[in-house]
């Protein structure tokens, strides 16, 4: 069977603690990136620095109302017990989430993209995208074009990121030149391939987006 998901809700609980059996200790807190603007209702999910203008990565078949929606980090601060307090706590992405509907979530299915089938998936396999810069995003299709100013290796996302250190977000990024915006963040361990999840709730409709970056392991092994 295809990968299944986790208990997103227990993730973006603050305070829920994960254990890893290299002695790693975690604690979430729940980072807020502000409100990403959505005038087609068409969610592209990718890795900004590499994709972003390509027209490589097309948007997830389910669509939301266009409008804004909050987007924000579950963010894990990660120590060790022999670990000396620090000044630059250890911080890794464990997901990112596009909050649709502030309603419980109650049902999990991958976020597919056009001639995506999760028939054609073997065990634990998934459909995500690539990341090879280390980070991830949200943005509309409309935006697909929408940041000129990224394409040398300059312009406001790579300024988001130089300006805080390379910290992990969620930053809100919009272009000085046309308006659109994205939502970008650090992709928990780094490059690799992660998978986005749209949530639903009892009525069945779409409550949220969440990328889930492989930080935090299941709950019901990830109490300490």
């Amino acid at each position: 069977m295809p990968m299944s998901p986790c208990d997103y809700t227990w993730l973006f609980t603050p305070g829920s603690t994960f254990s890893h059996p290299s002695g790693t200790t975690g604690v979430i807190h729940v980072a807020d990136g502000g409100e990403l603007d959505l005038p087609t209702g068409r969610v592209v999910a990718c890795d900004p620095f590499v994709y972003l203008g390509t027209g490589d990565i097309e948007p997830f078949t389910v669509t939301v109302a266009p409008g804004r929606y909050r987007v924000e980090a579950a963010v894990a601060t990660l120590t060790r017990p022999d670990e000396a307090p620090s000044d630059r706590p250890h911080r890794r992405v464990a997901a990112a989430r596009l909050v649709v509907r502030d309603e419980p979530t109650v049902t999990w299915e991958l976020a597919l993209r056009p001639g995506q089938d999760p028939a054609d998936l073997g065990d634990d396999e998934f459909y995500g995208y690539g990341v090879d810069a280390g980070t991830g995003c949200f943005y509309d299709a409309a935006a697909e074009q929408g940041f000129p100013e990224a394409q040398e290796d300059e312009g406001p996302l790579w300024d988001a990121f130089e300006d805080s250190d390379w910290s992990e977000g969620p930053h809100l990024i919009r272009s000085p030149g046309t308006g659109h915006t994205l939502a970008a963040f650090t992709s928990g361990w780094g490059d690799g391939a992660y998978p986005t999840w749209t949530g639903r709730g009892a009525d069945g409709e779409v409550t949220c987006f969440v990328t889930d970056f492989f930080v935090a392991p299941d709950p019901s092994e990830a109490l300490v």
